[in-house]
């Protein structure tokens, strides 16, 4: 097959790519748009929320939910009822993380805050492990075999199309929720300035908690839906997509949501539609090149602000 004729499936695998890695930066951008720290535990936030779903899976099945998949999925109900949950928990313990640790350095500066980060990064990768073993982990059993369906030339799965589909509905709903809710406006004056936000009324305590909770939920679903694209999740692999969702941040600009999607969007994009020309291997390489030149040519981003 020749480079001209594969570019259209690239493209298709580089959205659904670039989908999982706009879910995990938009958290990333949220908490440094209000913290003003670059959270290294992100990654695994990611694959918390994919093992707290995976979690919830074997409770279903232990009590027996009905396990047919939702023609044309391969999966069914209770991995929908897992992912919800699994959202929801994750954004809980981000919260608590955030109580105990981030709560008491807040006032020491942003490099002590991403020491910490670090430092939580490898307490939850090695709690993974611990609880899970370093074994792939599976969502479904027994792979369910799904045609792909014919579109405009190209080949999509079923599953793909959920993905696609989810990331589009929770950020919409974030856009909603920002622009028109008392606590999205509000959220979006604490970014802009603190202390303002402070002295205006604003409870800048309850902001950082939404901050949280809504930063760390997107990102679990951006590590279930790698699970459900890749069929299985491993410990490591929210710390191997760290690189990528570093490189949208910056790509689209630091601190900025919309510019998060963007970001992510051409990260993903760009990293599929280069296997057409380069190994499958490389394609860390090419988010880290996308990220330095930008660093150069537009240290602020794509929309990010002075």
């Amino acid at each position: 097959m020749d480079i001209a004729s594969r570019i259209p499936q690239l493209v298709v695998y580089g959205i659904i790519s670039g989908s999982i890695i706009t879910l995990g930066a938009i958290g990333l951008s949220l908490t440094y748009g209000i913290l003003k720290f670059a959270n290294f535990a992100h990654g695994d936030i990611m694959s918390l929320g994919a093992f707290v779903a995976l979690f919830f899976l074997a409770i279903f099945r232990v009590a027996n939910l009905p396990t047919q998949p939702l023609y044309p999925l391969s999966f069914g109900l209770p991995l929908i009822l897992a992912f919800i949950l699994g959202m929801i928990t994750t954004g809980v313990v981000a919260i608590v993380i955030d109580k105990i640790l981030y709560r008491r350095l807040r006032t020491t500066g942003s490099v002590t805050l991403l020491i910490a980060s670090v430092g939580v990064s490898f307490v939850l990768r090695n709690f993974i492990q611990f609880v899970w073993g370093p074994q792939p982990r599976y969502y479904i059993k027994k792979i369910q075999i799904t045609e792909r369906i014919p579109f405009l030339g190209v080949r999509i799965k079923p599953d793909e199309v959920f993905i696609i589909c989810v990331a589009i509905f929770l950020v919409i709903f974030l856009h909603l929720f920002l622009k028109n809710t008392k606590m999205g406006k509000a959220m979006r004056a604490t970014s802009d300035n603190m202390d303002l936000a402070r002295v205006s009324g604003i409870d800048t305590e309850s902001v950082i908690n939404w901050t949280w909770a809504i930063g760390s939920a997107l990102a679990a679903a951006g590590g279930i839906l790698a699970g459900i694209e890749n069929k299985f999740i491993t410990p490591n692999f929210g710390w191997d997509m760290l690189l990528f969702i570093f490189a949208a941040v910056v790509l689209g600009g630091v601190g900025s949501p919309y510019g998060a999607i963007l970001g992510g969007m051409v990260i993903g994009l760009s990293g599929e539609v280069s296997t057409a020309f380069i190994p499958t291997s490389y394609k860390p390489a090419v988010a880290f090149i996308i990220m330095i030149v930008m660093l150069l040519v537009k240290p602020r981003g794509l929309l990010g602000e002075k």
